[in-house]
């Protein structure tokens, strides 16, 4: 059995803002993550990425946000898309997009 690919999603928000969501089921967890899912969320405004989720191979979950990079606590596919979304209206909020 092979890698399935569960969400490719683009959703342009303004025209200089997009988040993309990309998120697999996989045969078995990548080193560093302790379930079989493999994502990478970005948040983009006027060509930055400002926001990111990933679970890098041998890294683990993690998410970066400002420039630093913490550890982000996996539960599930809906909680980390419901995370990924409320990142988004905050870092909006915090940075005069609401």
């Amino acid at each position: 059995m092979k890698a399935v690919e569960l969400v490719r999603n683009r959703i342009v928000l303004a025209e200089n803002r997009f988040a993309e969501m990309v998120l697999w089921h996989l045969v078995r967890p990548l080193p560093g993550s302790g379930h079989v899912f493999r994502y990478r969320l970005a948040y983009v405004v006027d060509e930055i990425c400002v926001l990111r989720y990933d679970n890098e191979s041998g890294k683990g979950d993690h998410r970066h946000w400002g420039g630093r990079e913490l550890d982000y606590k996996f539960v599930n596919p809906e909680k980390l898309l419901a995370d990924f979304r409320a990142d988004i209206e905050r870092w909006n909020h915090e940075n005069g997009y609401s």
